[in-house]
């Protein structure tokens, strides 16, 4: 078994461990030189991205003839700047980042839905006079970075009840996780743009909480993987083999009699993160949610157009972006679904 990790300072990239794991190749695969890329995301949860991991430990990536090598930054910030500088092939940003990348002039291409459904949500302590977002006037909020994709999900729902940042309202970059659960405690925040895991590992600290998201808010998409146009156009095939491989993972892990499997192999892409077993079980069931999508015959990766209008109205409203992009359709494709899904259920 090789295992490849590779870290870059450069970008901040936190340490991720076992982070492409590959069994022997298939029959007539030792000859062939596999395609090497380098998948960036914004953060260190393998559960979060269970189909990735998957994929690197069941083999299919190999099968596809790819080397993977998995790294993780703090944000999806950082996630664009990797594969603007050529140092990821494949990303995992959030839509609302994208849209102000593309804004920048930044040519990059959402081509998988990997979180159908929205990762975020506004919590507050289950005790907390807080009922609705209105309540959050007055407040900090604290987000996991400043730049991440929970500030523009959090200052979209907040833009809805007439509130604005820096007048009503602050965020707080607080960290993840455990972090966000002592700003809870100390009292620096009165809410948090939770992802399901930070939610899952706050509860497991013992603090019991509230989600005060409304529910048009909930159908948002999140993060999703991503590529450079250029990359795209040079490298079709190596985009369809990707997600051939990542729609083989999905259907795998959803089997519930893989479920030991697959938390083995997240295991060994995050061991700290798969320490508790209960703890994993449990956000492992909620991301598995968050990636089914509501129309699962449109095919694994597909991405509504009419969400991405939702997200884009957003980016402007709450001046993510100055002003309408005059393409939206250029910052994301679906062209590779039928590929990827051919022969899933």
């Amino acid at each position: 078994m090789e295992t490849r990790t590779r870290i870059g300072a450069t970008l901040g990239l936190v340490a991720v461990s076992a982070l492409a794991a590959f069994q022997a190749p298939p029959a007539g695969a030792q000859s062939q030189a596999l395609t090497e890329i380098t998948v960036v995301l914004p953060n260190p949860s393998a559960i979060n991205n269970f189909p990735l991991h998957v994929a690197i430990g069941e083999g299919f990536f190999e099968e596809e003839g790819l080397s993977v090598t998995v790294e993780a930054v703090d944000g999806s910030s950082q996630v664009l700047q990797a594969m603007s500088a050529g140092q990821a092939q494949i990303g995992q940003p959030g839509p609302a980042p994208v849209l102000a990348a593309r804004a920048r002039g930044e040519d990059v291409v959402f081509i998988y839905n990997h979180f159908a459904k929205s990762v975020f949500g506004v919590v507050v302590p289950e005790d907390s006079e807080i009922r609705e977002p209105a309540d959050l006037k007055g407040t900090t909020i604290g987000v996991g970075t400043a730049d991440g994709a929970e500030v523009g999900f959090t200052r979209a729902i907040l833009t809805d009840v007439g509130l604005t940042e820096g007048q009503d309202y602050e965020f707080l970059p607080v960290g993840d996780g455990g972090l966000a659960a002592a700003a809870f405690l100390r009292g620096d925040v009165a809410a948090y743009a939770a992802a399901v895991s930070d939610a899952a590992i706050m509860e497991a600290r013992g603090i019991d909480l509230r989600e005060i998201t409304p529910e048009a808010y909930l159908s948002y998409f999140g993060n999703g993987y991503a590529a450079m146009r250029s990359y795209i156009e040079e490298n079709r095939d190596t985009i369809v083999r990707f997600g051939r491989a990542i729609v083989r993972a999905t259907e795998f892990g959803l089997d519930p009699a893989n479920q030991e499997r697959v938390l083995e192999h997240t295991t060994a892409g995050n061991p700290q993160e798969g320490e508790d077993r209960e703890f994993a079980t449990a956000l492992f069931e909620a991301i598995k949610d968050r990636i089914t999508p509501a129309d699962p015959s449109r095919g694994w990766g597909y991405q509504p157009p009419e969400h991405w209008e939702l997200w884009h109205q957003s980016a402007v409203e709450t001046g993510t972006i100055s002003e309408p992009l005059p393409d939206l359709t250029a910052a994301y494709t679906n062209e590779f679904v039928e590929s990827w899904n051919e022969g899933a259920p």
